[in-house]
């Protein structure tokens, strides 16, 4: 049963279907050129046959003519007879000499002189018409006959007087065209074995190529994320190998960051369950504990629940992204108003490092926008900047326009981020440093929350930084979006 079905798979492949339409084409055009050439080489060799055989009919008709007696005009029997058989020689086939009574006057094989004949050709060219007509005659064959009237010209007339048939063999010629049919098929046959030698070699240079990519996707599939494929080439299987590698390189590299971001989170997750677990086990095994500790430990479960619910937060919002939840409430908004919103919001948080926050705006920009998305997105990034600068520094957020954008720009001269890792900062669950954002607390997910709905605003988002130097976020904003 299973090398039944090896071979039904074997021939339902690629390679298979390519090679059998092909050749299945290429069938089907090698007859239809064999019909077209064999039909007009027939055509020409009949042709050829007829116009020969009526000249030489006329050339007869007017040697023929040269037996009539003038006075009665009919033909001379004797002279006739010597006549026509000097020309019968040089004729191959049979020749009639009939007059106008339809009376055999000569014949070439001695058969039918004197006696009466009725032929179609004979009767139609009696009326002035030269006519040729194959027959297919069980006991001859393929034969042509060929009527030629004989005309008597006078100076007062134009006169039918006979008609000179001639019975032709077309056996021969129908040899040679099939000889001819037989080198077409034999030529045809070769060619179609030449073509599918070729084409077997030909379809494996395209079949082994899928192959092997179909073996290291289902590698793939199967967990191990490193495979690539070793193929080269502009075609269209060599792109999809470029693409796939790509591919592979993205789903390895989105696998490390998952793999991190899980062991990052489960950390997190298990730090502040920790500490609350340590605080509640403190509070009841201790049942004469004083109100104020009560209260200083109930402050840190309460501040490590607030930790857990961001990281949390973060987890919905990116599960929203995912399944394309997110749908944005477009509503005329003050730019300057929404960035002091956020500047307030934050800066308890900088008042604690000690850290400036200023907002350099020359004018109001009103545009359309979902409020609530774009606070959080504003939320993240600055946040970012204040969390991520050293106690004395200073965040700078500047409000402009900048042709038909709205630019938000943030600068701070906190730790900075590494040149390499730029290109990343976007990404779900990337982190520049696991350490440092394990003890900011960061999950690596708000600059991506921000990208997307910054992205969905028909905007962009873009990013500057040098390490120990500082971070410039710039936000760009369509102030004319049609939402």
């Amino acid at each position: 049963m299973g090398t039944i079905l090896g071979i039904n798979s074997k021939f339902i492949s690629i390679r298979w279907k390519l090679l059998s339409t092909y050749l299945l084409l290429l069938v089907i055009a090698l007859l239809i050129i064999n019909i077209f050439v064999y039909e007009r080489i027939k055509s020409n060799y009949i042709t050829e046959k007829e116009i020969s055989y009526i000249t030489q009919g006329n050339i007869i008709s007017n040697r023929v003519r040269l037996s009539v007696d003038e006075e009665n005009k009919m033909f001379n029997q004797l002279v006739l007879s010597q006549m026509m058989e000097e020309v019968s020689r040089l004729v191959d086939g049979r020749i009639l000499i009939v007059d106008r009574e339809n009376t055999v006057m000569y014949d070439s094989f001695h058969d039918l002189k004197n006696s009466p004949i009725n032929l179609y050709e004979v009767n139609r060219a009696m009326k002035g018409e030269q006519i040729s007509h194959q027959y297919d005659l069980p006991k001859f064959g393929k034969v042509l006959y060929i009527g030629v009237p004989v005309s008597y010209y006078d100076d007062y007339s134009d006169t039918i007087l006979g008609v000179v048939f001639l019975s032709v063999s077309l056996e021969d010629t129908y040899q040679r065209i099939n000889n001819i049919k037989n080198l077409l098929f034999f030529i045809s046959l070769i060619t179609l074995l030449l073509i599918t030698v070729i084409s077997l070699l030909l379809s494996d240079m395209i079949s082994e190529p899928i192959k092997e990519l179909t073996e290291v996707m289902q590698k793939t599939a199967h967990g191990a994320m490193d495979q690539k494929v070793s193929m080269e080439g502009n075609d269209e299987i060599g792109q999809l190998s470029k693409a796939y590698n790509f591919m592979s390189t993205k789903l390895s590299h989105i696998e490390k960051q998952r793999q991190d971001f899980v062991a990052n989170v489960s950390r997190e997750l298990k730090t502040p369950l920790s500490s609350m677990k340590l605080l509640s086990e403190s509070l009841l095994t201790q049942p004469d504990t004083p109100v104020e500790v009560y209260q200083e430990f109930l402050k840190d479960i309460d501040s490590e629940i607030d930790r857990l619910n961001g990281i949390i937060e973060s987890l919905l919002a990116m599960v929203d992204m995912n399944e394309e939840k997110l749908k944005l409430d477009y509503q005329l908004a003050s730019v300057n108003y929404l960035v002091e919103k956020v500047a307030n919001s934050i800066r308890p948080l900088a008042h604690k490092k000690n850290i400036k926050i200023f907002i350099n705006q020359w004018e109001k920009i009103q545009i359309y926008l979902d409020k609530g998305k774009i606070y959080q997105a504003l939320m993240n990034i600055i946040h970012n900047a204040v969390k991520y600068t050293d106690e004395g520094g200073k965040v700078v957020i500047s409000i402009l326009k900048e042709g038909k954008y709205v630019v938000i720009r943030i600068d701070d001269n906190g730790i900075g981020i590494p040149t390499d890792s730029l290109p990343y900062i976007f990404e779900r669950f990337y982190r520049v440093d696991s350490a440092r954002s394990r003890k900011t607390g960061g999950s690596g997910l708000g600059l991506s929350i921000s990208h997307q709905i910054i992205s969905l605003h028909q905007g962009t988002v873009d990013v500057e930084s040098t390490v120990n130097v500082g971070t410039t976020f710039y936000i760009r904003l369509p102030m004319e979006l049609n939402p």
